[in-house]
Parts: C-alpha cells; sequence; structure tokens
C-alpha cells in the first residue's frame, strides 16, 4: 500500500499521518466549493497532478484515470487551502531552525498551523534570518510545512520596544529591532528585502504599559512605507489604538494587523477612510477573547469587523497564533461567524489573501492550473461557521501535510 492509500485508509480511524510526497491523486465524493461565492459542487471530482489541480467536475463528467490513488471525501467538504495572515514563528525551536531537530520544527509547524487547514501563513514577527532559513528548509523538502510569508524583524519606534516583546528578544538572545533613525530604518529595510522578506512590520502603536502607547512619528512611518513600496512589498501595522491607526492610515500602510477595540466603534467615517485608502485589517478576534479587558471588548471587535466588511473593506483572516498558545481557531471563527455570512469568512481565508499579496494567479480557489492547496473539511461551514476548524486533510501543492479523523 503506497503513501496515499494509507491516508485514505487513516480517514477511517483517528490518526495523524506523517506528510506525503506529492503524487498524483484524486479527491472524490466530496461538496466542493471552488471559490467563495461558486455553488456546491455536489458529488465532486478533483484531479491533482504534480502538484496542480488538473480537472474539477461531478463525479461522472470527470474522467478518472484507472489506477489513480483515490481519497474519499464522501460527506465532507473541500475548499481551497486556508491562509492565516497573522502568525508568529516565535518558538524557540523556529527562532533557531539551523539547531532545532527536524521532527520538532515538522512538529510544530503541524500543530500551529497545518493541523488546522493553514496552507499558507504570514509571519507578522520572528526575525529574518530564522524566517527565512525555515522556509528554504520547507522548501528543500528537509521538513514539511506551509508556504511561509513573512517580514521578518518588525520596526519599533526608538525606545518604543512593546513590554511583552522585551522579554522574548532578551531570552532568545536576539537584537532588539528598535529604530534608531530613519535612514539607519530604511537601510534595514533595504537589507531584509534583500535577505527575501515579503512585507514589512511597523509598531505604529507600541504597547509600553497597561495605559502607555508609544505612536511612530509619522515622517519614520512615511519613509518605511515608501521604502516597502519601492521593493513592492506590503506594510502591516500593529495600530493598538485611534492614533496608532490614524497614522498608520494616513501615511501609507496596507494592513492592520489588528483590530482597535480600545478606540470604541468604527462609524461609518473611519470605514470610508480605511476603505478609501485601501487598507485591509487581520482583527485576530479571538486574541481579545483569550486576553481579556474591559478596555477592549470583544462586541466591539465585532462591530468593526461588521462595519468594515459591509463598508467594503476587505477582512483577512488571522489569529496570532505563536503569540497566543491557542492553536484552535475555532473561537476565530465563531466571532467572525457574528460579524459576516460564511461565504465571507472564507473570502478571508482564501480569495482575499491570495488577491492582496500577488498570489490570486496561483492559489486562493480550485479551478485548474492553480495549485493544489486544498482543505478537506468534516461538515458544511454554510451550516456552521466553525465547520472551518474541523480539518480532516491539509494539502499543499498536492502534499498531504496533515490527515486527521
Amino acid at each position: 500500500m503506497n503513501r496515499l492509500a494509507m491516508v485514505a485508509a487513516c480517514l477511517a480511524a483517528w490518526c495523524m499521518s506523517e506528510p506525503a510526497l506529492a503524487e498524483d491523486f484524486a479527491i472524490i465524493g466530496a461538496r466542493i466549493y471552488t471559490d467563495p461565492q461558486a455553488k456546491a459542487l455536489d458529488d465532486g471530482v478533483v484531479i491533482i497532478r504534480d502538484g496542480r489541480i488538473a480537472a474539477v467536475g461531478q463525479r461522472g463528467k470527470v474522467a478518472v484515470p484507472q489506477g489513480l490513488e483515490v481519497v474519499s471525501g464522501t460527506g465532507r467538504t473541500l475548499v481551497a487551502g486556508f491562509w492565516n495572515s497573522h502568525v508568529h514563528l516565535m518558538t524557540h525551536d523556529l527562532l533557531h531552525p539551523k539547531v532545532a531537530e527536524p521532527a520538532k520544527l515538522e512538529g510544530q509547524l503541524r500543530d500551529m498551523f497545518t493541523r488546522w487547514g493553514f496552507t499558507t501563513v504570514f509571519d507578522l514577527t520572528s526575525s529574518t534570518a530564522s524566517a527565512t532559513t525555515l522556509r528554504r528548509m520547507i522548501a528543500e523538502r528537509r521538513i514539511a510545512g506551509p508556504q511561509i510569508l513573512t517580514v521578518g524583524d518588525p520596526f519599533f519606534p526608538k525606545d518604543g520596544t512593546p513590554v511583552y516583546a522585551r522579554p522574548v528578544y532578551e531570552a532568545e538572545h536576539i537584537a532588539i529591532p528598535e529604530i534608531r533613525s530613519t535612514p539607519e530604518a530604511v537601510a534595514r529595510l533595504d537589507r531584509q528585502a534583500e535577505a527575501g522578506v515579503d512585507g514589512v512590520k511597523l509598531f505604529t502603536g507600541a504597547i509600553l504599559g497597561a495605559e502607555e502607547v508609544m505612536v511612530m512619528p509619522a515622517d519614520e512611518i512615511r519613509a518605511l512605507t515608501a521604502e516597502a513600496h519601492r521593493h513592492r512589498l506590503p506594510v502591516f501595522a500593529h495600530p493598538t489604538n485611534n492614533e496608532g491607526m490614524n497614522a498608520a492610515v494616513e501615511n501609507g500602510v496596507d494592513v492592520l494587523a489588528h483590530a482597535t477595540p480600545i478606540a470604541g466603534p468604527w462609524d461609518a467615517a473611519q470605514v470610508r477612510k480605511l476603505v478609501v485608502a485601501h487598507v485591509a485589517l487581520v482583527p485576530t478576534m479571538m486574541l481579545f477573547e483569550v486576553y481579556p479587558s474591559d478596555s477592549t471588548p470583544v462586541a466591539t471587535v465585532v462591530q468593526q469587523v461588521r462595519a468594515l466588511s459591509e463598508g467594503g473593506g476587505e477582512v483577512l483572516f488571522g489569529t496570532d497564533a505563536g503569540f497566543m498558545d491557542v492553536f484552535d481557531p475555532s473561537a476565530e471563527y465563531r466571532l467572525l461567524g457574528q460579524a459576516m455570512d460564511w461565504r465571507h469568512v472564507l473570502t478571508t481565508l482564501t480569495t482575499a489573501p491570495a488577491r492582496r499579496f500577488g498570489q490570486s494567479h496561483e492559489r486562493g480557489r480550485i479551478v485548474p492550473g492553480q495549485a493544489a492547496d486544498m482543505v478537506l473539511l468534516d461538515g458544511d461551514p454554510a451550516l456552521d461557521v466553525t465547520t472551518f476548524s474541523k480539518v480532516a486533510l491539509t494539502i499543499r501543492a498536492g502534499e498531504i501535510l496533515s490527515s486527521i479523523e
């Protein structure tokens, strides 16, 4: 029995398989949503060849070559691979991949990400060296894992290292990435771009204490966003409060990495400001539930996400996994379901990030020619939005990264 047949067998009993090398195979019998707006394709067939989607259709209309390995999708739903647009590769092993055991690295990537259907993750703070090394190890098949995009080292304001970050940098013996001067910061951004980062992260609102937030100077934000855009890199902002959010939006940032419940509900004018500036939001809703505070009510986060979604703004899915030790995204789906319908939630996971980060030609839908990044769900998210967390199988570029029954 080859490895794909073993995976198919595992779907009949509780197991976690080792990642399988990419092979040609078919998934048969699932309900398929080829993209967030498409009608369900019942009793569907997807054929994967050379890590790409070769054919999609209903059983009987798509010929399954004789001898091709088959994975049963009966009773399940197949959707495109998920993007988590806010994670952190900040465990000790992930920060030091050159000396970590490959099995530990692979296990952490599975437990944090691929176990939950994330075939692409955007690392919004680690170190440039560690994240690019980890990505290279995955590309070279030394370990299995998701596609990793990264901002590498972030940019903290001068004397503005967040209170929760300093102990981590000191414990891991990593230089604290504060801005010493605007020219020095721009030069560092250039080095990070040359090293292969996929974005830039600015702490426009850095938390220094329970009631103290340092807002990054506008001229620094403008200079860094201009340089990032010269390299065609998106810029993320950690906004924290209204001042940090406005400084980011008014000076060219592309994505808010968190909602800002401390700022209160967003009115139509605030939403319009984000929409006109084409600024996306990764709300990290469950963060505010896991770490509750009277000043950051979850109800306000729900209101902000609902207002932006209904106002035509762009929302991207993200959990802050790696900062938080809670990797199960069920709560994020539950909260998102209070702000938008399940199709919009699927958009935040697939087509919206693929488009925002320049990969819509390659990922985000189940159509011929795209990379075979897919998630097989145990149920239908149209009936219960938390079904997005009930992942039976995670496939990236035709490689089975995780299977659970």
